[in-house]
């Protein structure tokens, strides 16, 4: 086979020029309506949305391109969800269900309102939570449950639905890396009581930082936006604070760039599914290799491979894909969630412990994900700029390490 040996060995790389990259211009569409949005706040004088038109306009866009009753715009995604968190108003100790696959930021704002982390495991395929984990977790003390949409593919979000109104707790979905993943007539962030959105540097859309949380429910959208503005209620006539709160206020410069961004959306979305389809079907016929399942709602953040035992070692195919000029992540994250030293080693609030003076989360806790990020999860960047000769390099570089680690696996 030409070009068989891996380049890590010495054998000649598929791809030397760098694909697109969410890290800078090559990756991320943003262009002249940037631009003069930009310019057109600067022009104003009026960067604070306390004060301004833009972060109003955007939460109304927003709210009507999902077909959500209200739309709260915040800081950053992880704001997002402390908003959502602030909303459920758990007492101290109060336990919230979560993943331990996603980023930190799905976690923190369970422990800055001094409620517990409750870790339920994920599928073996997806990385999503099921309603099966997440029944097998719930408990008296359960206030909430935060699921993720992971990489792009939605979970089983209206059975978690039911689940949650069975019990009478509030279902948060985080959908920072699922922008416009469908489900059904609708959207992921539309099934659950809340939905939370990022605009970090790397999601479908980018603001640099940035949040946005939706709802249907007015009392719950107020006090998400009073929590982002220090509790104080800037609709009356007085200056005072009504609740603990924080200040996570969006600025007008990151909302004109966003409501730009709006306008892109669709076709990030449409592009980055033709492209992740033809690699699917490129890679089709390669044992031990499970391309993302996909029932055409899956919207591509980043484009996740299980890899089996019979195929390779998961970390060896992302060095030698890496190798290749095909940049890929063995496992996602170093450990799950709960094995970070703020959780487990329960590093909060001074020496205290807290919330999690008595709380354990050991190894095993999640067997499917554990498996998942120590043996077989293998991701690859994803981008709505990959032309066709991309995603044939992509595909091309995949085969050629399978071709490679699969026969030394056997």
């Amino acid at each position: 086979m030409e070009n068989s040996q891996l380049a890590r060995d010495g054998g000649t790389p598929v791809r030397t020029e760098p694909l697109p990259s969410v890290m800078n211009a090559s990756g991320r569409r943003f262009g002249d309506d940037e631009v003069k949005a930009v310019e057109r706040v600067l022009r104003s004088g009026m960067l604070s949305a306390t004060w301004g038109t833009e972060v109003p306009a955007l939460e109304l866009e927003f709210a009507s391109l999902l077909g959500a009753g209200h739309a709260v715009a915040c800081s950053s995604g992880t704001a997002a969800l402390h908003l959502a968190v602030a909303a459920v108003n758990p007492d101290p100790g109060d336990e919230i269900i979560t993943t331990p696959i996603s980023d930190m930021g799905t976690v923190f704002p369970i422990l800055m309102q001094n409620a517990v982390p409750v870790f339920a495991d994920v599928d073996p395929i997806t990385g999503n939570l099921t309603p099966e984990t997440v029944a097998a977790a719930i408990t008296p003390r359960t206030k909430a449950v935060i699921v993720v949409h992971l990489f792009g593919k939605p979970a089983a979000v209206r059975e978690l639905r039911a689940l949650c109104d069975q019990h009478g707790i509030l279902l948060i979905e985080d959908c920072a890396q699922a922008y416009l993943a469908p489900v059904g007539d609708t959207y992921v962030g539309r099934i659950g009581h809340i939905g939370c959105f990022s605009l970090q540097q790397t999601k479908h859309i980018s603001a640099g930082d940035g949040g946005l949380a939706v709802t249907d429910d007015a009392q719950r959208a107020r006090r998400m936006r009073l929590f982002a503005d220090k509790g104080w209620p800037r609709d009356t006539d007085e200056r005072t604070y009504l609740f603990l709160a924080l200040n996570y206020r969006m600025t007008e410069l990151v909302a004109s760039v966003t409501r730009a961004q709006l306008n892109r959306l669709r076709g990030v979305v449409q592009d980055r599914r033709t492209a992740a389809l033809r690699a699917t079907a490129g890679i089709a016929d390669l044992a031990g290799v499970t391309a993302p399942p996909d029932g055409q709602d899956h919207v591509y953040w980043q484009y996740p491979l299980i890899i089996s035992e019979a195929a390779g070692d998961m970390r060896e195919w992302a060095a030698a894909l890496t190798a290749e000029g095909i940049p890929a992540n063995g496992g996602y994250l170093t450990s799950p969630l709960y094995a970070a030293p703020a959780v487990r080693e329960r590093i909060t609030y001074g020496q205290s412990g807290f919330p999690l003076r008595d709380v354990s989360y050991p190894v095993g806790l999640c067997p499917n994900a554990e498996e998942l990020i120590d043996r077989k999860l293998l991701v690859l960047a994803w981008n709505e700029n990959y032309t066709e000769s991309d995603v044939d390099d992509i595909v091309a570089a995949i085969r050629k390490v399978h071709n490679a680690l699969s026969r030394k696996a056997s």
